[in-house]
């Protein structure tokens, strides 16, 4: 069943291109990076920097207060360390550990230029009270590491 929902998401992200999609309770840990990842896979679509706004959308308040304002997370997103998420050729998302309000995630991600890194991504419910809370958002994306340079 989550699998069918997930489905609807992205079906529903690729119906309305130019619409960022927003917390929701019904969207599980995995749901919200895939979201943010691909929305950065995609960044300058369907105007630019759709993709770092979407993962904006999803960052957990408390992300937000360390990051600051948007135009700050877009600096911060052309910064050396996370440049290469930005229309990154692939990546993949494995579960490490679950718990009821936080999820611990390694990403794999392959850059525009074939060198493979990881990252620690966590994603937590929100906890306050409010329209985002028990949603599940982004709190933290450690720095790449990487694995594989390309040839």
């Amino acid at each position: 069943m989550k699998y069918f929902f997930f489905f609807i998401i992205i079906f529903s992200a690729n119906a309305s291109y130019s619409e960022l999609l927003k917390p929701h309770t019904n969207l599980l840990p995995e749901e919200v990076i895939s979201i943010q990842l691909t929305a950065l896979q995609n960044n300058n679509y369907p105007y630019i920097n759709f993709g770092i706004e979407q993962t904006w959308e999803l960052a957990h308040p408390s992300n937000r207060q360390y990051t600051g304002s948007l135009s700050n997370f877009i600096k911060m997103m052309y910064s050396d360390s996370y440049f290469i998420m930005i229309n990154h050729k692939k990546h993949n998302i494995n579960l490490v550990e679950q718990g009821a309000n936080i999820s611990f995630f390694l990403v794999e991600l392959v850059d525009k230029t074939d060198n493979k890194f990881k990252f620690q991504w966590i994603v937590e419910k929100v906890l306050i009270d409010g329209e985002l809370k028990n949603c599940w958002m982004t709190t933290s994306v450690s720095q790449p590491v990487l694995i594989a340079k390309s040839a």
